[in-house]
């Protein structure tokens, strides 16, 4: 690749997200794999100057590595079309979509896929008929194996996996520390997958499946960033229909939400072989513990070629 084919790139990073910690890291990441591969790399914090600086220098592309509500949401991802610069990721109103955990699940059911029975439960519902009496609902509808989470975020902050009745309260409250609306789905024991997907002009394609056990049992936050929390299988331990149907499903949730050069999509497999879909990740993690960089090696691909590709892809 001669020097002018590589492309100026500025790569988002921090935000002001409960996971900004996170997508420091993430960009530093990104920042480093496109480097090495040639390209000019430049990381920036948003911030009140960020239009204008993005006005003024003019990239060939912008790279959003920001993690929760600061970069998945939608919002940002809207303003960054209005500027004509090519960006990674999906756009504005299709981030928007999958960013909602209860409007996935809704899209992803009338497509016939499987997700878990759930409630979605604002914290003024909540509060104005009773919280006795709505928990006492919930529990005859779903059961009292549950796990609850807000409505929008991500790495599990403010998840919690109810095993008894009586923890419910609790993990209301824990989830509506983080949003204003939880989700309260019945839980699916089983083998916990992550599915990358990679769509860098040539169409989507499933990646090897990821298997996640956590060793406190909770693929919580601080297992999904701490190395030796969790052990991961890449490719998952799983029966070969069991990982096409996955992989195929996969494909069809990043499609079905117009999702754009890369995302990942999270299961439950069952004993039975169902895989249940649980959320969509338009701007996965790409720490050194993240799934979608093991997955990519798991493929045999390098990392600094694929995000190289996924640049040239959002360019063109």
């Amino acid at each position: 690749m001669s020097e002018s084919s590589f492309l100026d790139i500025i790569v988002l990073a921090g935000g002001i997200s409960h996971e900004r910690d996170v997508s420091l890291r993430s960009g530093r990441r990104v920042a480093d794999a496109l480097g090495a591969s040639g390209h000019r790399v430049t990381v920036l914090d948003p911030d009140a100057n960020l239009l204008a600086q993005l006005a003024e220098s003019r990239p060939d592309v912008i790279w959003p590595a920001l993690h929760g509500a600061s970069g998945e949401d939608g919002a940002l991802l809207a303003l960054l079309e209005t500027t004509g610069i090519p960006f990674v990721g999906a756009r504005g109103e299709d981030a928007a979509l999958a960013w909602s955990k209860p409007v996935a699940k809704t899209l992803a059911r009338r497509a016939g896929i499987s997700t878990p029975g759930s409630i979605t439960l604002a914290k003024e519902t909540f509060r104005d008929l009773g919280a006795a009496n709505v928990l006492e609902r919930v529990l005859a509808h779903l059961g009292s194996s549950l796990v609850v989470k807000p409505s929008v975020g991500g790495s599990a902050q403010g998840v919690t996996i109810v095993e008894d009745g009586s923890a419910l309260p609790r993990a209301m409250v824990e989830a509506y520390t983080y949003s204003d609306v939880a989700l309260i789905e019945r839980r699916i024991v089983g083998t916990e997958l992550a599915v990358a997907v990679l769509d860098a002009g040539d169409g989507a394609v499933a990646l090897p499946a990821v298997e996640i056990q956590a060793d406190g049992g909770i693929y919580s936050f601080d297992a999904r960033y701490n190395a030796g929390e969790t052990t991961f299988f890449t490719p998952a331990r799983i029966a070969p229909d069991v990982a096409a149907h996955v992989a195929e499903t996969a494909v069809a949730v990043h499609e079905l939400f117009k999702l754009r050069h890369f995302s990942r999509i999270d299961f439950i497999v069952d004993e039975s072989g169902t895989a249940w879909f649980l959320e969509a990740n338009v701007l996965p993690g790409l720490t050194e513990t993240s799934l979608l960089p093991q997955a990519i090696e798991a493929s045999g691909r390098e990392t600094k070629t694929v995000y190289a590709a996924i640049a040239e892809a959002a360019r063109s």
